[in-house]
């Protein structure tokens, strides 16, 4: 288990989640869609299901060129198309970027969709982007300083890359006890990995569940500055589902800026 090829085991886990119907996978809906080409923008998200600060994106999008990292499942994109973006939607699963070209040929919207590894923007030329939109999924990737990288490539000088992520103490717990009888135990230490984490008999029984990795503070907005960004907003809203919500926040989002 411990070769497993982490990349390869979330796509294949990704793809079984939007055939499932994962909250995740499902698409806009004509509505919301309707309301995004009025300005109405807050059903884009990125963390839980809190609305994205509509001041984190430009007022007019109209020409804005907005990748979307990570973030296939027909949700974010198409709503961002439809205000006028020029949407580009990078995943890791084929199946979560068929759910945006649905909705986009459902709605009449051009939306480009790549797949491949959120470490490895290459198939995008530098200073590609005006925005990267990258809400919660850097925890099913093993390594964020060249995710970070590619991202600050990627971007315009001036861009900016807005990025939501779990918190990491949400680790600490024993996510059986936690979810099954909202006891808060004490089990992991920082950094936490499905990997490096559980035992071997454990790490069976997840099966084709995909692979989560918490990462540090440090890795998460230390390393947005290592590469080269500079941090201009912060924001933080409690975990959709679990009982953590009553105590402490599940997510967080940064806003950073690529100098000019």
């Amino acid at each position: 288990m411990a070769d497993i090829d982490v990349v390869a085991h979330n796509r294949e886990a990704w793809d079984r989640q939007a055939a499932a119907g994962d909250q995740w996978t499902r698409g806009a809906t004509p509505e919301m869609v309707a309301a995004a080409r009025l300005g109405d923008l807050s059903k884009v998200v990125l963390i839980g299901h809190k609305p994205i600060i509509r001041g984190w994106l430009p007022g007019d999008l109209r020409g804005i060129r907005i990748l979307g990292l990570a973030s296939g499942g027909g949700q974010q994109g198409p709503l961002l198309a439809a205000a006028g973006a020029t949407v580009t939607i990078f995943d890791n699963s084929p199946m979560q970027l068929q759910r945006d070209r649905e909705v986009a040929e459902r709605e009449g919207l051009d939306i480009a969709t790549v797949q491949g590894d959120m470490r490895d923007l290459g198939a995008f030329p530098d200073a590609s982007f005006d925005v990267v939109v990258n809400p919660v999924s850097n925890v099913f990737c093993p390594q964020l300083a060249p995710v970070w990288r590619e991202c600050f490539r990627v971007l315009e000088p001036g861009g900016e890359l807005l990025v939501g992520f779990v918190n990491p103490d949400m680790y600490i717990f024993d996510g059986d006890l936690l979810d099954e009888r909202g006891e808060f135990v004490v089990r992991f230490s920082i950094p936490y990995s499905d990997v490096g984490s559980l035992t071997e008999e454990e790490l069976r029984a997840l099966g084709d569940s995909s692979l989560q990795f918490s990462h540090t503070m440090t890795e998460q907005i230390g390393g947005q500055v290592a590469a080269g960004f500079e941090i201009i907003g912060f924001d933080e809203a409690p975990h959709h589902s679990n009982a953590t919500a009553k105590y402490m926040p599940g997510y967080y989002a940064t806003r950073a800026r690529r100098p000019r």
